[in-house]
């Protein structure tokens, strides 16, 4: 490639056919311009003479000019010239591309992409050779290899098959392996950024800069990635909020101004469970979201991510440590109103910010979803209450019980072993012993792990009978080696005893941190969830760089169970889920990564871009279009020598006004929208600014896609996006518009273009989206979406809308309906009613507000993106056929209801 400034040529051999345009001038000045014919009778009697010299006749100078510059535009247009707004490579040596593959380049991954296959190519027309650097380590085992420089077509090739990793970029290893280079590079790089500093940014950078120079492309601040990560009152391990809300944190790069993000919550199969909006404050770096989240819920809950950002940051992953179990405290038999003394008082504080208390008798509290049922110094209160709490037990519940006086003297059979009638008292009155302290808890013990505080002591305690089984069942024992926690397997579930009270009357243990430690545990155990320990947890499924689960690979290794609450994702341990289908343990990226902080200050002279749509512009359409105007201008000229304008004004203006009619057109005809748009058939979405809305717009439409390719005849291309100020929407058959309260009204020449695609033939889908929200209303919504609506289609001729009606062409064009659901099902969908003479029976306005692309949208896997509600994915089977009937009622019209009338037609013409 041949480079002027920001001009390059991408066949520049062309230009040396400019030096033949002497030649060419020569050429136009030696032949003479073309006789004029006068009618002249007495012409006749010059016949039969010829001159003594013959020479010939030569061109204007002013219109062989014309024609040497008219054929000038004609070679640069046959070079390919390309104006690149960016500055062009450097030198002709060696390009160096760094390209970030770390997590937080997965936001805008596609961009990235793009921008380095395009500088690639840019290499590859100048014959450079390119060193491609990524940053992230790479998922095996095995070492990097060594870096080297290949031709820029192939480096192409690998940045087209790169992927982002779901771990954090590591710029001082990819520093190494730059050094270990064979030939430092002599001329140029380029560093695309994710932004994210990792402490070896700035050395990445001097390097860079000091082998030439350096230009750093990144996302602009307002796109910088966000990660998701739990609060510190919701971090598993720590104890959450005893609210009936999950509060979780969105961090990010400091924002110039307000950044406003959703963040959702759903269970396993997609349902959808919460969403709550979230706004990052100018100049701040993060925010919370508060997610309702009763219990009920909260127990189905498997993922929390934001919305419409595909990266491993965005995603928290859950398990059953997150979980708020139902817990059943028994009715206290100290009816007394000293709090302090009640059995129960310490017990309920220690599990409340991790469990949900439901407080009653036994026989109430079973009646209800349950994880364990607790009796401080009580038990049930009848035979029949203790059968029915064994056969609870059986199928899988938990049996929490404190001593206590009433415990040492009254026995059942809802206990581990068997006790001793009466206690025993240490440090008492007749006793030479002290309170006894815990000794260490054995490694094969639930509580294994946590530290025994010197201070916790027992006092007093029930003991247990000497059986051969009693060293296998004990959880906990003091110093001198008898029970303090025993506990026995019975059917699915266990029945736990711990051997003092659980108020401060026999011990301090409930005073301390070690009684929620131990509770906490317990009460996990009682979804089948224990602590493992250091034993391995083997990988499940883990996630990519765009947040997606998928298999973990052969390379993914199993971690130790003390670690994966603290462990940093890495290539050996990727985010994800680990151990076994009964008990999976989730490991997120925020768990390795701290407080996000930007690249700083580069060094002197390194030019800071962000990512551009269109890095080049063809100058080739408007070389062509000067090159025919100068045609014309030649052609009008030539007209006028031969003294043909005179003679003909009327056939001369007219080929003129065809001329100004067909050049603008001709402008356009190279335009790669239009090229595009008319190409296949598209369905289309409209443009409103929101890039979220705008994603699931695109997601939405490439499932109808998918799905009418796959059921019916009709093959559509993928799914565009338009902008009604700039783009003609003539080409596009239906038009879905999601409105949303950023957008602006259109201007009067948008007006005008929406218009005229309504009145010759085109169709809008108003999407307003918030049946599930708002209470219905006019066209469906709400007022507040009615006023949305009237002040976006401000200019637009919206006819008169009525309610589809049970038989119209809408509900039978494919498959039969009686209602259009999409991600909500409350709203009512509007129509213009129209005549079947008229645009062939199809409306021009559709309005509902049931989020049609909500419950459409598929992930890059063909996967459902979002939950749909009430019906779940019955609704969404629904909404794909409204999708199939809207696309077939707009390209077919009023067929399917000429087939209604079929009898009555062959009626008639038996007639």
């Amino acid at each position: 490639m041949l480079a002027l400034g920001s001009l390059a040529f991408a066949t520049p051999w062309l230009l040396a056919a400019l030096a033949g345009l002497p030649v060419i001038w020569w050429l136009l000045r030696v032949t003479p311009p073309a006789p004029r014919r006068i009618a002249f009778p007495a012409i006749r009697l010059l016949v039969g003479l010829r001159p003594r010299a013959e020479t010939p006749g030569r061109a204007p100078w002013w219109l062989s000019l014309l024609r040497t510059v008219l054929a000038a535009l004609v070679l640069l247009a046959l070079a390919h010239p390309l104006l690149t707004p960016r500055e062009q490579l450097a030198g002709n040596g060696a390009l160096v591309l760094v390209v970030d593959d770390g997590w937080a380049a997965a936001r805008d991954w596609a961009r990235r992409q793009q921008a380095a296959a395009e500088l690639l190519a840019e290499a590859e027309r100048e014959g450079r050779v390119a060193v491609l650097v990524t940053t992230a380590p790479l998922a095996s085992d095995e070492p990097a290899p060594p870096l080297a420089a290949t031709r820029a077509a192939d480096a192409r090739v690998a940045v087209q098959s790169l992927q982002p990793k779901p771990w954090a970029a590591d710029r001082n290893a990819a520093l190494v392996r730059l050094k270990a280079l064979p030939v430092a590079p002599a001329t140029g790089s380029i560093w695309i950024a994710d932004g994210v500093d990792d402490g070896g940014a700035r050395a990445l950078a001097d390097y860079l800069a000091d082998q030439g120079t350096l230009r750093y492309v990144a996302a602009e601040p307002g796109d910088a990635p966000r990660l998701l990560a739990p609060d510190d009152a919701t971090k598993p391990g720590t104890g959450q909020s005893a609210a009936k809300d999950l509060p979780v944190l969105v961090e990010s790069l400091p924002v110039p101004g307000p950044r406003q993000v959703t963040v959702r919550a759903s269970a396993e199969d997609g349902a959808l469970l919460a969403r709550e909006p979230a706004t990052i404050e100018p100049g701040e770096s993060r925010a919370v979201a508060h997610l309702p989240m009763p219990a009920e819920l909260r127990n189905r809950m498997s993922r929390i991510e934001i919305e419409g950002e595909e990266s491993a940051g965005a995603v928290l992953l859950t398990d059953d440590r997150w979980r708020r179990r139902p817990v059943g405290i028994a009715a206290a038999a100290n009816g007394s109103g000293q709090p302090l003394l009640s059995e129960n008082y310490y017990l309920e504080r220690a599990l409340a910010p991790f469990t949900e208390l439901r407080r009653g008798s036994a026989t109430d509290l079973l009646k209800r979803q349950l994880a364990v049922l607790t009796f401080a110094d009580s038990g049930p209160d009848s035979p029949q209450e203790e059968l029915a709490i064994g056969k609870w037990v059986d199928d899988g519940g938990m049996v929490l019980r404190f001593a206590g006086p009433r415990l040492a003297e009254q026995q059942d059979h809802l206990l581990p072993v068997r006790l001793r009638r009466g206690g025993r008292t240490i440090g008492g009155a007749l006793s030479w012993e002290k309170p006894a302290r815990l000794a260490a808890f054995a490694p094969d013990s639930p509580f294994a792990g946590l530290a025994v505080p010197s201070d916790v002591t027992v006092s007093r305690q029930v003991l247990a009978e000497p059986d051969l089984d009693l060293a296998g069942k004990t959880w906990a024992r003091l110093a001198d080696g008898t029970p303090l926690v025993t506990a026995e397997k019975r059917g699915k579930g266990w029945v736990v005893l711990v051997h003092t009270t659980a108020n401060a009357e026999w011990s301090n243990l409930s005073l301390s941190g070690l009684f929620v430690e131990m509770l906490r545990r317990i009460v996990a155990m009682s979804e089948g969830i224990s602590e493992t320990g250091e034993s391995a947890l083997p990988p499940l499924e883990i996630l990519d760089g765009f947040g997606r689960l998928q298999r973990a690979p052969p390379t993914v290794r199993p971690i130790p169970g003390n670690e994966i609450a603290t462990a940093a994702p890495s290539p050996r341990h990727p985010p994800g889920f680990y151990g076994t289908a009964d008990m999976r343990r989730a490991l997120n990226l925020s768990t390795g990564i701290g407080a996000l902080k930007p690249i700083g200050e580069l060094p002197a002279g390194v030019a800071r871009e962000s990512f551009v749509a269109s890095p080049e512009t063809d100058l080739r359409p408007p070389l062509l279009v000067a090159a025919l105007l100068l045609a014309l201008v030649d052609l009008l000229i030539a007209y006028g020598l031969r003294g043909l304008l005179r003679r003909r004004p009327a056939q001369i203006a007219a080929g003129l006004l065809l001329a100004a009619v067909l050049v603008p057109g001709v402008a356009r005809a190279d335009d790669a929208f239009v090229t595009r748009a008319t190409s296949d058939l598209h369905l289309a979405y409209v443009r409103t600014g929101n890039s979220d809305v705008d994603a699931v717009s695109r997601a939405g439409l490439d499932g109808l896609m998918a799905m009418l390719n796959r059921r019916t005849a009709v093959e559509t291309a993928d799914p565009m996006a338009v902008d009604i100020e700039s783009d003609d929407l003539i080409f596009f058959p239906l038009l879905y518009w999601p409105v949303t309260a950023e957008q602006s009204p259109p201007s009067a020449g948008a007006a005008e273009r929406i218009n005229r695609y309504l009145e010759t033939g085109g169709t809008i889908l108003f999407d307003t989206r918030d049946s599930g929200e708002q209470t219905p209303g006019a066209y469906g919504t709400a007022g507040f979406s009615q006023s949305m609506l009237r002040r976006l289609a401000q200019g637009v001729k919206i006819p008169p809308l009525m309610p589809v009606s049970p038989d119209h062409v809408l509900s039978k064009s494919f498959y039969l309906m009686h209602e259009f659901p999409g991600r909500w099902n409350s709203g009512q969908v509007w129509i213009e009613p129209v005549e079947d003479r008229v645009n062939d029976g199809v409306s021009s306005v559709i309005v509902g507000g049931n989020d049609w692309a909500g419950a459409w949208a598929v992930d890059g896997q063909g996967r459902p993106a979002y939950a749909v509600v009430p019906g779940g994915e019955p609704q969404r089977e629904q909404a794909f056929r409204f999708g199939v009937n809207l696309v077939m009622y707009v390209l077919t019209g009023n067929y399917k209801s000429d087939q209604v009338h079929v009898p009555a037609i062959l009626e008639r013409l038996g007639q």
